[in-house]
């Protein structure tokens, strides 16, 4: 068993910073779990001190049964893939696979066979003579993730393995660490700061933010139910639009006043904040660019009105900025819509130029609602 479990781990560094906040996380056998969060916030550093690159200030780790905190990298069986590669130059692709099996005294026939097993689920057979520098950047990292395959480690670790490729070749390689994770079929903890990756890969995801964990959860929990307004504007893309809006309760009937727009909720929603006894007020309303609604001229009263600044084409999509002035504010806000191409209005097919008016408005099933000043999930 191959499970992972982290017990109030911490991290202070000599100067006294504190990179990592009493993580806890229990990770079951052949579960893919993605850390995920801005630069800085701890994820690498939680990753080394699970590999052992560095040591644990307070906590417990244990892989399997096994507390490792005092046990050697190289000891706890697992394999770790960096974001450089870190191939030898001076060996072929094939030496730079059997290396640490040649140094754990692996007969000959059984490094061979591993190798070779490697590179073809890989597809790099043909490239075992080559050295690196005659390979591409995804080669490379194919070698790499090669060189951590024919370990069969228990855990398998990987730091930003795709930031260093371009757009095209990260989607690629995404789709191969999905093919290889059904075929190794071993437990991995995965570092990224790029959502789209945590959101493809993971079966659960990490959200870390200062050293703190602030959501774990399946992809679709978080990007659904996003416990802060951190969370939800980290997960998601473009990320989501935030209002200052008013919370109002009346007989226990709970609606939103948006800027002079009102928001019906949907009735499991107030049925949550009845139950909670949340109180009207001030509160910060989400909602994400693909939920927006275009309105025509006088369909719904109060609707929210904005101004194109920017019309970006995507191709399938186009992405609207709209600058909005909003009832009682003194600034306009930027607002950013995401719409198909194949929804917009028959007026707007031949492209939306700059400074046109726009009608919208959200449906009330759709938006979330966040205290203004604890920035968590009303519901």
């Amino acid at each position: 068993m191959a499970t992972l479990s982290l017990r109030n781990v911490k991290k202070v560094y000599d100067n006294q910073v504190t990179a990592v906040h009493d993580f806890n996380l229990e990770i079951a056998d052949k579960e893919f779990v993605v850390l995920v969060g801005p630069s800085g916030c701890g994820k690498s550093t939680t990753l080394r001190m699970i590999a052992g690159l560095e040591e644990i200030s307070d906590g417990e780790l244990y892989i399997g049964d096994r507390l490792v905190n005092n046990v050697e990298p190289k000891d706890r069986d697992i394999a770790m893939v960096f974001q450089s590669y870190a191939l030898y130059p001076h060996m072929t692709v094939y030496e730079n696979m059997a290396f640490a099996l040649k140094l754990r005294k692996i007969p000959k026939d059984e490094i061979d066979r591993r190798v070779k097993e490697a590179a073809e689920i890989l597809d790099i057979t043909q490239y075992l003579q080559r050295k690196p520098k005659a390979l591409s950047g995804g080669q490379r990292q194919r070698v790499a993730i090669g060189r951590a395959i024919v370990r069969e480690p228990q855990v398998f670790l990987m730091d930003e393995p795709l930031s260093n490729l371009d757009a095209k070749l990260r989607n690629q390689m995404r789709a191969e660490i999905i093919k290889l994770r059904k075929r190794i079929d071993t437990t991995f903890v995965y570092v990224t700061h790029d959502q789209t990756e945590a959101m493809t890969l993971g079966d659960r995801i990490v959200i870390m933010k200062d050293g703190l964990i602030q959501q774990v959860g399946t992809p679709q929990e978080i990007f659904e139910h996003p416990i802060n307004t951190f969370v939800a504007s980290f997960i998601g893309t473009p990320q989501m639009n935030f209002f200052d809006a008013k919370l109002e309760e009346n007989d226990g009937v709970y609606v939103v006043n948006c800027g002079g727009m009102k928001v019906g909720l949907p009735q499991g929603v107030r049925d949550k904040l009845k139950a909670s006894q949340v109180p009207a007020q001030e509160i910060v309303l989400g909602i994400r660019p693909e939920h927006i609604q275009f309105v025509s001229e006088g369909e719904i009263p109060g609707k929210l009105c904005g101004t194109v600044d920017v019309a970006e084409m995507m191709g399938s999509e186009i992405h609207l900025h709209l600058s909005t002035k909003l009832q009682d504010a003194d600034v306009s806000k930027d607002v950013v819509v995401r719409v198909s191409t194949g929804e917009l209005p028959t007026q707007y097919h031949s492209g939306i130029p700059y400074g046109t008016k726009i009608g919208y408005t959200f449906p009330g099933d759709l938006v979330h609602l966040f205290n203004r000043e604890t920035e968590q999930n009303l519901v």
